[in-house]
């Protein structure tokens, strides 16, 4: 390694992009171009850096897999960076067994963490978890420690594990703070404000209150009855009935929930649930049938009790009921959510995310542009979508495929 290659490594490891394409701006051999790629990455100029690494990566020779695979976990981040998510994985398991041939054990680490932070982007939260648990932050530079600390944090906060997320956080910020990158250190502080912004609302008679995520999770853990629908589900601490695929029976349990400790009317009840103004006769059959399965489901935690003027949730024991509600709400609060990372996603990384298909995600967008809630650049296969963050309120518990409690 020549001293400029040597000169321009040491400024990137310290976050200085623009010292490091200093030294090699004017070179084309392939680990100059390589150290251009990481440069025009940590610059913000993914389309550019991608070409720079996929160039360097072919120009490296037959025996030179240990530098095309690093080129291969560059351009791996990049593609995380630019929220190109379909792609198959396979790519990168193998340049991970690669550097591991190597004991490069610094980019090996650094490539589960791509994959780790890829599963947590798609929501595949069992996953990445089990992937995070194979990655031991001890030993490793301080930038890639702290990386590895924000995902776990992630982790936690998307299953409402506070302490634990805090305890992440506060290495997270150690390890920043020894990095001395203060892109790091700005990542790290925002992970932390999400802790002290309202996450959701509680819904009573009385009017509404912001809820931190330490409150949500303290609800949660309680002995109250949970109607939860940020997250689409009700229960009681460990008992847990998702109601997402279910979105007739959710309307009621909400509506019912809502009205507690009294009733809720018979024609409220079809005009939440049904979406109808005028019910008649078939929507108050209907409404019968839906309730006596929403009273099979909630039987461990409650009883629906029909009154006079309609039905009334009564959970057992006597216990309080609390209505968990988002900070905004509409069919889209998960796109937009997603959005609100400030990152240029693709329609079929989204699609990906949600686990719904590219025309319903295409329709929902054509939606939000309309009303001027988002925006795309590019055009075709290169079109990409932004929306401006969703200030004053963390979007933790908008976003798919949260851990149930429990």
């Amino acid at each position: 390694m020549d001293s400029l290659i040597a000169a321009s490594a040491r400024a990137l490891a310290a976050g200085d992009a623009l010292g490091a394409l200093q030294r090699v701006a004017l070179r084309d051999d392939p680990p100059a171009l390589a150290l251009r790629g990481i440069a025009m990455a940590q610059l913000g100029e993914h389309p550019r850096a991608r070409d720079l690494l996929r160039r360097a990566a072919r120009g490296f020779g037959a025996h030179e897999d240990l530098a095309r695979a690093r080129c291969v976990v560059a351009e791996a981040e990049v593609a995380l960076a630019m929220r190109d998510l379909g792609g198959s994985p396979r790519t990168l398991v193998a340049a991970t067994a690669t550097l591991d041939a190597h004991a490069d054990r610094a980019n090996a680490l650094q490539a589960r963490l791509i994959a780790a932070r890829r599963l947590l982007l798609l929501g595949r939260l069992d996953e990445a978890a089990a992937a995070l648990a194979r990655i031991d932050p001890r030993g490793l530079p301080p930038s890639l420690a702290a990386v590895a600390e924000l995902a776990a944090a992630e982790l936690a906060l998307r299953s409402l594990r506070i302490a634990a997320a805090r305890a992440a956080l506060d290495r997270a910020h150690q390890a920043a703070d020894r990095a001395d990158v203060p892109a790091l250190l700005g990542e790290v502080a925002e992970a932390r404000a999400m802790l002290e912004r309202p996450a959701a609302r509680r819904i009573a008679a009385d009017g509404e209150q912001p809820l931190r995520l330490d409150e949500v999770a303290g609800h949660l853990a309680s002995d109250a009855l949970v109607v939860d629908a940020c997250r689409r589900g009700l229960g009681v601490g460990a008992t847990w009935r998702p109601l997402a695929r279910r979105p007739v029976l959710f309307a009621l349990a909400r509506a019912l929930a809502q009205a507690w400790p009294g009733d809720a009317g018979r024609d409220a009840l079809i005009a939440h649930a049904f979406r109808m103004r005028h019910a008649d006769e078939t929507h108050r059959a209907r409404l019968r049938v839906e309730i006596g399965r929403l009273r099979a489901l909630v039987r461990p935690v409650a009883h629906v009790e029909a009154t006079p003027r309609g039905f009334a949730l009564r959970p057992h024991g006597g216990r309080d009921v609390v209505v968990l509600a988002p900070p905004i709400e509409g069919e889209q609060v998960a796109l937009q959510a997603l959005l609100a990372d400030g990152a240029a996603w693709s329609t079929s990384a989204l699609a990906l995310a949600l686990g719904a298909s590219q025309r319903t995600v295409q329709r929902a967008l054509a939606e939000l542009e309309a009303g001027g809630r988002v925006r795309s650049i590019g055009r075709a296969r290169a079109q990409r979508w932004l929306a401006p963050p969703l200030a004053g309120f963390t979007t933790i518990l908008l976003l798919p495929a949260a851990l149930s409690p429990g």
